[in-house]
């Protein structure tokens, strides 16, 4: 008699959600092409899965303790920085991005330092621990304290960690681990999220620091499904031109510090290296003033940082002119460019307009809307802005210049580092006496004086 048949059914790489056949749409969630043919596994029962967050019982919110978390640094002023400040006990900190981008490399120096004052278990999925071992001596970390553990069965991984203990936790990658209570492979839905879920509950009851390697989807996001993101403390992404040696790690979510934090490290034969002046790196700082070049003063997380916006417009020969952002919202260029025309009475029609943030960077806030417009203005005029101008502001439909938060902090950053003029909203001008000194602050209300005071 021959075997029966594994029943299959399809699972959402999204949400999660099963559906007994494929169709286009999800029908949880609404995501398409997103269902993927699995093997059917029982779910288990809730008295199996036990609890998840650890404190069981009704208790007051007076009665809750409010006592400010213990943290304790991991020797990587940058790592730390985007971590809010350190490490917290219990907490679950997600880190996701391209193959080969650092992931690996900076989790192993951390836990390499940690070891000497913590306890720290490395579990491999997908190296041995002979190429561990290689990438540590290439590091020039002894790693003496730090225990190394390759396994991929995340019962096994349980028992090895309730038994030795420790106070950090690494798997690499959450992808590789799978759980023998489910039939499916490794790194689909269902086990990522069995897999992730044991984990969890295990940081969370022994106050572990537990970190997961993620990997991430062609789109840029992690693969598996996105609860996994709501799983976790803490949610960390890199980023990274290609060709580029800088690394930017970002904060996308953290309970525990502020988000969109902003940490730049260096890669290097030796291995990743922090920057801590990053507005450096960014300002290339041309020996002449050249057209089409404007300094931003952005905010990443509690830190100001200082990127060069560039634009190029120059005359197109098509009907429907080219408009090309990097680093900023290419429909937000648009509109900005037709509050250029309505408010200040100059025309990119005819033109193609290419915009780009120096050094790889997206900026996400509205303060870049001032530069942009005055870089595209220098380019279109062939007339550059003075070197030693700095400028940031959010520009209106109406074409007012909107102030923007932490005006104090961005002037100050641009004093650091040498500028001498300031174009600002004139609600970000500090009172009198309160201008950092060397800094003449030009404040403007529309967008019309802000072309004037360039002209």
């Amino acid at each position: 008699m021959a075997p029966k048949a594994a029943r299959t059914v399809f699972v959402c790489q999204e949400c999660g959600g099963r559906s007994p056949k494929w169709a286009g749409q999800c029908p949880d969630c609404g995501a398409w092409n997103t269902l993927e043919e699995t093997v059917a596994t029982p779910e288990r029962p809730a008295a199996a899965r036990g609890q998840y967050a650890g404190d069981t019982g009704v208790r007051r919110l007076s009665e809750v303790p409010r006592d400010e978390e213990s943290r304790f640094g991991t020797g990587i002023g940058e790592f730390d920085r985007v971590l809010g400040g350190g490490l917290v006990p219990g907490g679950v900190v997600l880190l996701g991005g391209d193959p080969g981008i650092g992931k690996s490399t900076l989790l192993l120096e951390a836990v390499a330092r940690l070891a000497a004052g913590h306890g720290a278990l490395y579990v491999t999925g997908e190296e041995s621990l002979r190429q561990v071992g290689l990438r540590a001596g290439r590091l020039g970390l002894s790693g003496d304290g730090l225990q190394l553990l390759a396994e991929t069965r995340v019962e096994a991984i349980l028992d090895t960690a309730a038994r030795e203990a420790p106070e950090v936790l690494v798997v690499d990658s959450i992808q590789t681990v799978h759980s023998e209570a489910l039939g499916s492979a490794p790194g689909a839905v269902a086990q990522v999220r069995e897999s992730a879920a044991q984990l969890v509950r295990f940081a969370k009851r022994t106050g572990t620091v537990l970190f997961l390697v993620g990997h991430v989807t062609k789109d840029g996001q992690l693969a598996g499904p996105r609860v996994l993101e709501h799983m976790v403390d803490t949610v960390l992404y890199f980023e990274s031109d290609s060709g580029s040696r800088y690394r930017l790690l970002r904060a996308v979510k953290n309970r525990f510090g502020a988000a969109n934090e902003l940490g730049v490290f260096a890669m290097l034969e030796t291995g990743l290296k922090e920057v801590k002046n990053p507005s450096a790196i960014f300002l290339s700082r041309h020996e002449k003033p050249v057209p089409g070049s404007a300094i931003l003063v952005t905010r990443e997380g509690t830190r100001p940082l200082l990127l060069e916006v560039q634009a190029l417009v120059a005359e197109s020969p098509l009907s429907n002119p080219r408009r090309v952002a990097v680093g900023l919202d290419g429909n937000r260029l648009a509109m900005l460019l037709a509050v250029l025309h309505r408010h200040a009475g100059i025309s990119t029609f005819g033109e193609d307009v290419f915009l780009n943030v120096v050094g790889g960077v997206r900026v996400g806030e509205t303060a870049s809307d001032l530069p942009a417009l005055l870089a595209v203005l220098s380019s279109l005029r062939d007339r550059p802005i003075p070197q030693d101008w700095v400028t940031f502001g959010e520009v209106g439909l109406a074409g007012e210049i909107r102030p923007v938060p932490n005006g104090p902090e961005r002037l100050a950053e641009a004093a650091r580092h040498g500028f001498r003029h300031a174009l600002v909203p004139r609600k970000n001008r500090p009172p009198r006496g309160e201008a950092p000194k060397g800094l003449e602050i030009i404040a403007v209300e529309r967008l019309d004086e802000a072309v004037e005071a360039l002209s």
